[in-house]
This record gives C-alpha cells, structure tokens and sequence, in this order.
C-alpha cells in the first residue's frame, strides 16, 4: 500500500518533531500494510518554509535511517502546497516539489473558502504539464456548501485525495457522510493518511479500506491503490466521470 500524503519528515512542520518521532510513525505505518510514503511536508505557511531541495535532502537521510532500523518503508519526495497566485512562477523557480518528481502536485486549499482564481491558476498549471491533486476537500468548508466547486475543478482536470480518518469519522459523521459522497459520485481519486504523528492524527488506512470494502466492495479499494501507486510513478490515474453532489443529500447531514 503506498500512502500519498503524509508528515513524515522531522522538524520541518507540524508533523513529526524529531528522527524519532518519524521512525515510530514508520513503524506504525509498515503495521497498517504501508510499504512507500510520500513525505509531505508543508510548502510555505506563516510558521515553515520547505523549498524543493531541503525537502529532498531530508528524504534521503530518513531513507537511510529506515535503513539503519531496518524498517521497511520507503520515503518518496514530495510537498503539500498551499494554493497562492504565484505557484506556477514558484514551480519554475524550483521552489515546488511535485510528487516524486512528477506531474502530480498535493494543492491545499484555506479550511474555509476556495480562492475565486483557481480555476484559472489550475488551467495554467495543466498547460505546464502539471496535475493539481487537491488535498482533504471533503474537509473544505465551501466545498461542503456548494460541492459544485469540486465537480467544475474534476471535470476539467483536477484530481482529488480524500482523508483515511474522515472516512472513519474521526472528523465528525459530517464529514464522514460527505466523504463518502464524494466517493460516490466520483470526486475522489486516492485515500491518503496525512498522518501527522501515532497519536491523534494517525495512519487509518486500514480501517479506512475497511470501511469501503464493506460498503462498495473490493474493486473500488484496488482503484484507490492502483491510483497511488501510478502517481506515485508519474503514470495515468484512472478516473471516472464525475458526477454532480445533490445538495439535497448534502442538507440532510446538517
């Protein structure tokens, strides 16, 4: 199982303090079926500052201490990036760092809005030959009031990550059933931990797998797993056709 979003790397963000804060959410994570991890630290924010050649630097010395610890794992490079006008300007100063060094970028947006001109900044992306993936919608307070936003960013090329633990309702049931809307009506394209630490923002991914066996069955698990594992090498994602998110459904949860 590979894990496309997580804050892995040590004392860079709010993830991990130290090395071995790290190795025990690696542990944790081989525990879950979890054998790759795409470090995730967070870009820039008003506390961090993670440029692409610091992030990969970091990587391949927590890759040599799983060595080290002969734990199983490995870490892949890889940034989540808070939406700002200027990512384009900032990818091609080799600020940004997508996934592994492919087309696929982690974009996250502010908790409660979506900026009126990602739309725009998402075509200019995709016409560099980049992928925005954005990061946790289902936890997106706009996105939960007017879904239509997703859809319109899906539908013309966007990709999305849905969180392990707001499956499992560990955000509240809202956010639980909204997730699963967005699964339902083809929104989502990979489940990812962004786990934090082994505390209280851990890797479910199990239980989260779990969960949508029982309720969609084992196609849909081996889709999200085949997903990550071809963004993880730059390949084509499987996607199907997004549909619209009923509102009345939606209402219903409040």
């Amino acid at each position: 199982m590979i894990d496309i979003h997580c804050h892995i790397l040590p004392s860079v963000d709010d993830g991990a303090q130290s090395l071995s804060d790290s190795l025990n959410m690696a542990r944790k994570a081989v525990e879950q079926g979890i054998n790759k991890i795409v470090a995730s630290p967070h870009h820039l924010t008003s506390s961090y500052n993670n440029p692409k050649y610091s992030i990969i630097n970091k990587v391949k010395d927590l890759n040599k201490a799983l060595r080290d610890e002969k734990i199983e794992l490995e870490i892949l490079p890889g940034q989540e990036v808070r939406i700002y006008g200027e990512m384009l300007e900032g990818y091609e100063a080799g600020e940004i760092l997508p996934v592994n060094h492919t087309p696929y970028l982690l974009v996250e947006f502010p908790s409660n809005h979506v900026p009126r001109y990602t739309e725009k900044l998402f075509y200019d992306l995709q016409m560099n030959g980049l992928i925005p993936v954005i990061v946790h919608p289902e936890r997106n307070q706009e996105i939960m009031e007017h879904p239509e936003l997703l859809y319109t960013l899906v539908k013309k090329g966007a990709l999305t990550q849905i969180t392990a633990t707001s499956v499992c309702g560990d955000f509240g049931k809202k956010i639980k059933n909204f997730s699963l809307q967005l699964i339902e009506a083809n929104l989502t394209h990979f489940i990812a931990s962004d786990a934090h630490n082994i505390t209280n923002r851990t890797f479910k991914l199990r239980e989260a797998t779990g969960i949508i066996e029982r309720k969609y069955g084992n196609e849909l698990v081996y889709y999200f797993d085949e997903n990550a594992a071809q963004l993880t090498e730059g390949l084509s994602v499987y996607r199907e056709d997004p549909k619209r998110v009923k509102k009345k459904k939606l209402f219903n949860l409040i």
